[in-house]
């Protein structure tokens, strides 16, 4: 009896200094990241500051307990002008907060310094594995492309699993989904004609431009939305056009005997067919769609998505300097002038969806994803192509905007307590929380923020997204960050999360992206790859699939992959500035489109001051972006973005989304 009355003092000695070691060390449920710990304590969902769970959150969770967490910092409504100040001032971790002692001990490894994520991240990423890559990369595009021309060509899309073309849906026009973007105008094709340039492949380059000139027709009986016919089409036309015509040829020998500007002029003859969803309008901005023979339909929609409609002047601006007809950019521009007229007098946000003859807005979110995304990207990529100072004017008054009252938790971003920042939905004319999910159009915006230097935070965000990914293999559309859960669960092949890893890797020449991406081509051949292509994942967790490739997967997805991988790309080594699209065609950034005959014209209209009171003059680090490009081909900051540094911010974020 002795001896276990010993065997039992023991163990409860040794649970007590575990509790005491629990204590010490700050690692019960006051701590802001909520996580799932290796010993699997039940922490309940994430709740309010007041202790019930937020009404935005979903289904309703626990009563909570007295002295329970409070809720992350997310939940907590932003302070406007702290975000301003976080670089000059950013909070200091106490000691050993994010060090690696700290998270080795949470993650079971008892403070043994490199630990599974330094050992994976901070290596060199070898030349023959990169090799690999590219080569894997310019497979994957060659497989979904020539299963295309195959199978597929002359309609719009593949239908990779039965193997066979996709065409608008006559049978059901309120099938949006579908005739918003499928023109019957072989659309595949055309989204894909950099890519082939890009790539380095002349005669198919060549063999898919008369193709297009020869069998494609936008005198078509199709109503489509005037944003996705703008970005796939008028802009892979306009890139390519100037890919032909380009003097320099760096791609290889891009050019077509006896071409006489035939892709310019089936660029003007879209544009001009896409021109009368600006005519009836009372507020100048776009009716969302145009039947291309006939016009606006006498049913149209007088409501439309601010980034649908403020996301053409890219586009329509380079056709304008092309043609030296000032028409199509003066629409546009019009049109964002329009929509920024319209912002909240008291936060400077914008809403979502908004009424073309009142101008009331009919969609209050305010957010970085769906409905807005392209409309922040085209002012700041307008400003860089055309040298319009408002254009910049505009970006970073929102910019400082969305820093104020979208970007939550802790001041700095690699360092301080709290939760790691992220950007959350809000209400524009409040900036309070409208609900707690983010979704996967919003992984852009670390890419953005590079182009205007804003590095730091682009690493935070971009690794928030990765680790969704790294969680499902993909990332579903929409992520509820407070359920740890997504709401809404298909991935069509979106590109933005490898965008923004290709862009953080051009600023940083930090080999952790080229791991990222390998990471996202892997997931893609493991999950996606299908008979005929690379098919749509309708459901991220048990992988099963639909029969669609859009076109985006080859003229994006393959395209920012390939060019992470082949460092000896002339896009990285021509001495050209090169910007990409939306859509990702790429566009040289040159003199000859800064040069606006019109400029006074343009500058004479609009009414209202475009900055206003909310506005402030570019500060000289926002101003740098002219003397930048898309490739942002420039010496790294080794010691600014060192991968421990980064390793450490994956755990807690693998932390936050349940990896661990």
């Amino acid at each position: 009896m002795q001896w276990r009355a010993l065997v039992l003092g023991l163990v409860l000695l040794r649970l007590g200094l575990h509790g005491v070691l629990w204590l010490v060390f700050g690692l019960g449920p006051s701590m802001g990241f909520y996580q799932r710990f290796p010993l699997s304590f039940g922490f309940q969902r994430l709740r309010g500051p007041d202790g019930p769970e937020s009404p935005a959150s979903g289904p309703a969770g626990r009563p909570g307990t007295p002295g329970g967490p409070s809720g992350p910092s997310w939940l907590q409504p932003q302070v406007p002008g702290a975000a301003a100040g976080r670089r000059r001032a950013p909070r200091q971790p106490g000691p050993d907060v994010c060090g690696p002692g700290h998270w080795g001990y949470v993650l079971g490894g008892r403070g043994r310094g490199r630990d599974e994520y330094e050992k994976r991240y901070s290596g060199a990423f070898p030349p023959q594995l990169r090799a690999q890559m590219r080569d894997l990369a310019r497979g994957m595009f060659v497989f979904g492309y020539d299963n295309y021309m195959a199978h597929a060509f002359p309609e719009d899309e593949l239908n990779p699993i039965h193997c066979r073309g996709r065409g608008p849906d006559r049978g059901d026009p309120s099938n949006l989904n579908i005739n918003d973007v499928l023109g019957n105008y072989s659309l595949t094709l055309v989204d894909a004609l950099d890519t082939l340039a890009i790539m380095g492949n002349s005669s198919e380059f060549q063999k898919a431009v008369k193709l297009v000139i020869n069998t494609v027709s936008f005198d078509k009986d199709s109503t489509v939305q005037v944003f996705e016919a703008t970005i796939r089409v008028l802009g892979s036309l306009l890139s390519a056009h100037r890919i032909i015509t380009d003097s320099k040829q760096p791609f290889g020998d891009m050019t077509i005997k006896d071409y006489d500007n035939e892709l310019l002029h089936m660029a003007h003859d879209l544009a001009v067919r896409l021109l009368p969803a600006f005519e009836n309008t009372r507020t100048g901005i776009p009716y969302p769609r145009v039947n291309l023979k006939t016009g606006v339909p006498p049913d149209s929609n007088n409501e439309t998505c601010t980034a649908g409609a403020g996301s053409l002047l890219v586009e329509f601006g380079i056709l304008s300097r092309l043609l030296g007809d000032s028409t199509f950019e003066w629409v546009a521009r019009r049109a964002v002038k329009a929509l920024w007229n319209l912002r909240s007098n008291d936060t400077g946000l914008l809403g979502n969806v908004v009424n073309i003859q009142t101008g009331h807005w009919v969609g209050k979110q305010s957010g970085l994803g769906a409905g807005l995304d392209s409309f922040y990207e085209y002012l700041l990529k307008s400003y860089i192509l055309f040298g319009e100072k408002e254009d910049l004017e505009m970006f970073n008054a929102v910019y400082k905007s969305i820093q104020n009252y979208l970007r939550r938790g802790r001041e700095a971003c690699n360092e301080g307590e709290g939760d790691p920042p992220l950007y959350v939905n809000v209400n524009m004319f409040s900036g309070q929380l409208m609900n707690t999910w983010i979704d996967s159009l919003q992984a852009f915006f670390p890419g953005l923020q590079v182009l205007i230097g804003d590095v730091e935070d682009a690493i935070c965000l971009h690794a928030f997204y990765y680790a969704i990914w790294k969680r499902y293999g993909a990332l579903p559309e929409r992520y509820n960050w407070q359920l740890q859960a997504p709401d809404v669960l298909f991935y069509p092949l979106r590109p933005e999360l490898v965008e923004s890893t290709y862009l953080l890797y051009q600023a940083t020449k930090n080999p952790f992206y080229l791991h990222v991406g390998m990471d996202i081509l892997q997931s893609l051949e493991k999950y996606t790859k299908v008979k005929c292509g690379y098919a749509t994942l309708h459901h991220v967790i048990d992988k099963s699939k639909e029969d669609r490739m859009e076109s985006f997967f080859l003229s994006e997805t393959c395209k920012y992959l390939y060019l992470l991988f082949d460092e000896e790309n002339p896009v990285h080594k021509s001495g050209t500035r090169y910007m990409f699209t939306t859509e990702g065609h790429i566009v040289s950034v040159d003199a000859h489109l800064r040069e606006s005959p019109w400029k006074e014209f343009f500058s004479e209209e609009g009414g209202r001051d475009p900055v206003g009171k909310s506005g402030h003059r570019p500060r000289p680090h926002e101003l740098k972006v002219i003397n930048s490009s898309s490739n942002c081909n420039r010496v790294p900051d080794e010691r600014r973005y060192s991968l421990p540094l980064k390793s450490v911010y994956m755990r807690q974020i693998d932390q936050m989304v349940g990896l661990i």
